[in-house]
């Protein structure tokens, strides 16, 4: 058996003295693991690091054996993410919430996508808002998407600013007014009209939004708790995107 691939490095375990076990994203196979011999020395290290581009070719006896890899850099982008906290944070939790899907599953947009946050990663406001689509594509393919299109009650696509929290479905301004309190603020640039940019309060909307329902159904059902990854992100993308957080931290603050 053999296959060649794009893939983005999620992270490494060591095996043996010299080799290590790289759990990669494929474009085509979904998350994927391998054994790469002399993955730990000074030539491969730098290679094998979370967020950085390879073409991996993968060989086995059988489909499913753990098999080798062998890897190639195409883009190494490790150390640029290492600049900020959003891009440190944010490797680590999008690996996490690939890692809630089935293993060799593809999921060819979540390889799309990821590869274009982490050229984004360095950028606060964007990486923010790009994450908390991440987060929402990752619910869509374990099967709890939510509807943010039009509301619920009234079918209207315009002034959506709610959503419900039994049924994850928007629903509009007039409609949820009754309810307001009970209700999940759903973020003016997830909307269906999406002509708004994010700022601190529809970020930390957004991210309660998806958190919530993460929390719902997937790490509450399976006995798990959210990365700790996604806090640090998201305190991270916040504080960036507000100045008064931004002066009550040090300035060795990881996570300003």
């Amino acid at each position: 058996m053999q296959w060649q691939d794009h893939a983005i490095i999620l992270g490494v375990k060591r095996h043996g003295e010299t080799s290590v076990i790289a759990e990669v994203m494929t474009r085509d196979r979904g998350r994927h693991l391998g054994l790469v011999r002399s993955g730990r020395s000074r030539a491969m290290q730098p290679v094998l690091q979370p967020g950085n581009a390879v073409e991996v070719m993968w060989r086995a006896r059988l489909d499913e054996h753990l098999g080798e890899f062998r890897v190639e850099p195409v883009m190494l982008r490790a150390a640029r993410l290492m600049e900020t906290a959003t891009a440190v944070y944010g490797v680590q939790a999008m690996g996490a919430l690939l890692r809630l899907l089935p293993e060799r599953d593809p999921h060819p947009h979540l390889f799309d996508a990821l590869e274009v946050i982490l050229d984004h990663l360095h950028n606060p406001a964007d990486a923010g808002e790009l994450f908390v689509r991440f987060e929402l594509a990752v619910l869509n393919d374990l099967g709890f998407g939510l509807d943010l299109a039009e509301c619920a009650a009234t079918g209207a696509r315009s002034d959506l600013a709610y959503v419900s929290p039994k049924s994850g479905r928007a629903v509009s301004r007039s409609a949820g007014a009754p309810w307001a309190d009970k209700m999940l603020v759903l973020p003016p640039f997830l909307g269906a009209e999406g002509n708004h940019a994010a700022d601190f309060d529809s970020l930390a909307a957004a991210f309660h939004l998806t958190g919530f329902f993460l929390h719902r159904h997937v790490y509450e059902p399976r006995g798990m708790e959210a990365a700790a990854a996604r806090d640090g992100f998201v305190q991270a993308a916040l504080k960036a995107l507000n100045p008064a957080l931004r002066t009550l931290s040090g300035p060795n603050d990881v996570s300003a």
